[in-house]
């Protein structure tokens, strides 16, 4: 090789063709041809072979979006060389395998932004340990109460008669409005209080085809808070072919007494004057059981057939007066749910007890001059023609002012009702059941729930149930 800028020489180009001309041999021990591009060939498959066994490298600096460089070499691959020739160097020792990319180094955690101050950034929440918060244990407020299903009897078996009607009762062509309909709803909302009422023709009456013997009245006196509301209910005698007249007729009288009178009556009720209210409202029910019996003798009826037992009940529409007044003459129930337990809150008739009294009660034995009385032998005296008969024995007054409580059910009823409800206690524990829900019933449910029927007791109900806020 010449110096740069010189002329070659003859002789001095000798030694670069005879070391690498095709016709001179390799040092190595194969016989192949060694050229340039034979050891560049078997580099780049030695290179290759390792990437293929260690899979595709990627440029970790690289986007995804950028494909690797590729050498001019790949663009024409070299035809396939034996092993030999591609392990084989200059000097007859194997090339060693290419080292092996090194792994990218971590990322290191995300740190704050420029300029961010150290007390500037939150400190992470706490791990939270559920062993020191174990799971709260249910209890019996934490599991859903249901009201039990509807049924259609309760008791120790089916009644005897059908669950729905039979028979109409006659009609009188001449004499419509004197038809009564087997079944009344009626229901509101007024203050703190819910109000249902049914009245319902018993399991007897709607086979044999009889009227039904009870009435129902609900009515409205007075508007606002200073409104009085009327539940009166009443039952005609048995086995009188006018039951259902008089039993209407009993509640039409002391509705329009105790509306012409619902100023002072709702007056009194807030002001609990307790003594004023028995004494007007004993009135005003000797007066519509009054003009009851001269209806009948109007009619020509004998009063004993034409008469009829009388409940009610008056709720006041002011919310912040939760007095619940009850009156009334005659058989039946006034019942109170409380705490999942009824209680019997019918107002007795008590008897006298004690030693007699002068002006009370038997006569004394013997006068204040000390003349002893002929002993009573107990022998009915025989009634004086010149004198008339002394008038059958009336009803006693029933009368009660209580308290409400917030979640109290009070229900007043007939004698259809209050039977089996003090004669079957399934019946009670079925009825506290469906009526200790957060909400009253519905209209139809609450009729569904006064219609559950018990074996014996097959005369018709009325009820009305009061539902506290």
């Amino acid at each position: 090789m010449s110096q740069q800028g010189g002329r070659p020489t003859g002789h001095d180009d000798d030694w670069w063709g005879q070391l690498y001309d095709d016709s001179t041999e390799d040092t190595g021990p194969t016989p192949a041809a060694d050229t340039l591009d034979d050891r560049f060939a078997s580099a780049a498959g030695a290179v290759h072979a390792g990437a293929g066994e260690r899979g595709e490298d990627t440029d970790p600096g690289a986007g995804p979006g950028v494909p690797q460089q590729r050498s001019r070499s790949t663009e024409t691959p070299p035809p396939e060389q034996p092993p030999s020739s591609r392990t084989s160097t200059a000097v007859g020792t194997a090339l060693p395998p290419p080292p092996e990319a090194p792994a990218p180094p971590p990322r290191p955690p995300a740190g704050p932004a420029p300029g961010t101050r150290a007390q500037d950034i939150p400190p992470p929440p706490p791990a939270q340990d559920d062993s020191a918060h174990p799971p709260h244990p249910a209890t019996h407020l934490d599991l859903p109460a249901f009201a039990p299903s509807p049924v259609d009897y309760v008791g120790s078996g089916p009644p005897t008669y059908d669950a729905e009607p039979t028979a109409l009762p006659p009609a009188d062509p001449d004499d419509l409005d004197d038809l009564v309909a087997d079944t009344v709803l009626d229901g509101a909302r007024y203050g703190a209080c819910t109000l249902r009422a049914a009245s319902v023709r018993g399991d007897s009456a709607r086979y044999r085809g009889e009227p039904r013997r009870d009435s129902l009245l609900t009515a409205r006196f007075g508007t606002a808070e200073h409104a009085l509301v009327l539940v009166a209910m009443a039952t005609g005698a048995r086995a009188t072919p006018g039951a259902h007249r008089a039993a209407a007729e009993a509640c039409h009288w002391i509705g329009r007494a105790v509306g012409r009178s619902h100023a002072r009556l709702a007056e009194d009720i807030r002001a609990g004057r307790r003594g004023d209210l028995k004494s007007g409202l004993h009135r005003l029910t000797d007066r519509s059981l009054g003009k009851l019996r001269a209806s009948a003798a109007e009619q020509g009826i004998d009063p004993e057939e034409y008469a009829a037992t009388l409940r009610c009940l008056l709720l006041p529409a002011d919310l912040e007066c939760r007095t619940r007044v009850f009156f009334g003459v005659g058989d039946g129930g006034l019942f109170r749910l409380r705490d999942g337990d009824w209680q019997d809150i019918e107002p007795r008739v008590t008897d006298a007890t004690g030693e007699p009294v002068v002006g009370f009660g038997s006569l004394p034995a013997e006068t204040p001059e000390g003349d002893r009385l002929t002993m009573d032998l107990g022998i009915p005296t025989p009634p004086s023609p010149y004198e008339p008969a002394p008038p059958p024995p009336r009803e006693p007054f029933r009368f009660r002012a209580s308290i409400a409580h917030p979640g109290d059910t009070l229900l007043m009823c007939t004698g259809g009702l209050a039977e089996p409800l003090r004669g079957e206690p399934d019946l009670c524990r079925y009825l506290t059941g469906r009526w200790s829900g957060p909400t009253p019933p519905g209209l139809a449910a609450f009729l569904a729930d006064t219609q559950v029927r018990v074996k014996g007791y097959a005369d018709d109900r009325t009820a009305a149930a009061v539902w506290e806020a």
